[in-house]
């Protein structure tokens, strides 16, 4: 494998741009995004990409849904205690080795001829070119133990980021090879359950609580009828305005909650991301609290 060193971070970013990956600033020294709504912001302008990391030292983010990538993941252990399951091989060590028990029991070689970085904690990222026309998402550990992906409503730090002291570095680069079929095949998600309408035990018995139900259902058909890259953004803006009734005491939190996350499944989000979203709208929605008057009889 050719393993480059690391470039500057604005550089970093312009050649990832230029491969087609819509880019973004993660947090210096971090993995977190640095902005909000970053699916929907990232970027291959040449100029908003100048103009952002003149401003900061910030890692680089890659946005995988619309760059049309899949990375795998191949995790290291992160301490002595991290082993895999029972049942696993010996010889299985981290997530490379998984991936490659993985490719062995299907019949296929090891998909290592495509782009490769070297992550901070010593794993690995493969990055695939998506399959046309099928729409993969994150996944953690459905392929094995320490095998991730990110997809669409995923992202990665790319090569040049610093963690921990410790750089992203392409050890092999070439253009990213297609999605494995077989791989893409493990991937795909299992069809969606019919649809069904979400509970809401709010009772109308007059105008302010059928007001109340309606605001909820208004932002419930927001969740489930948002379209693909979208969606995410849709659940947040949801959450604050919901959670803007949750602080003027109109509403449960834990009701409101369990209403966002129970859509945002029904239109193909993870629930466990989706709560962290509803969590972080309901923070973001607290610091305007609304409440609805009450009409006298």
């Amino acid at each position: 494998m050719h393993q480059s060193t690391p470039c500057p971070l604005p550089r970093a970013a312009h050649e990832a741009a230029e491969r087609g990956w819509h880019v973004f600033p993660l947090v210096p020294g971090g993995k977190r995004p640095a902005i909000r709504s970053w699916e929907q912001r990232a970027t291959t302008d040449a100029e908003r990409i100048a103009r952002c990391w003149a401003t900061g030292n910030y890692n680089l983010g890659i946005a995988a849904g619309p760059s049309a990538l899949v990375v795998v993941d191949l995790d290291m252990p992160k301490h002595a205690e991290d082993l895999p399951p029972a049942g696993i091989p010996s010889v299985v060590t981290n997530g490379a080795d998984m991936l490659a028990k993985l490719a062995e029991g299907h019949g296929q070689r090891y998909p290592g001829g495509t782009y490769t970085v070297r992550t901070a904690s010593g794993g690995t990222h493969l990055y695939f070119t998506a399959p046309a026309g099928r729409e993969l998402r994150n996944t953690a550990g459905n392929l094995g133990w320490k095998v991730d992906t990110r997809a669409v409503g995923g992202c990665v730090a790319g090569a040049g980021s610093v963690v921990d002291g410790k750089p992203y570095v392409v050890v092999h680069d070439v253009s990213p090879a297609p999605l494995p079929d077989w791989l893409a095949t493990l991937l795909a998600p299992a069809p969606l359950p019919p649809q069904v309408p979400v509970a809401m035990p709010l009772i109308a018995t007059d105008r302010h609580s059928a007001y109340l139900r309606a605001a909820v259902a208004g932002e419930l058909e927001r969740v489930t009828r948002a379209r693909t890259g979208n969606r995410n953004n849709a659940l947040y803006q949801a959450a604050v305005a919901l959670g803007q009734l949750v602080a003027g005491g109109e509403l449960e939190a834990g009701d409101v909650a369990d209403w966002l996350a129970a859509a945002a499944v029904q239109n193909g989000l993870a629930e466990t991301e989706a709560r962290l979203t509803v969590a972080s709208g309901q923070r973001a929605g607290a610091k305007k609290p609304r409440t609805v008057a009450r009409r006298a009889a």
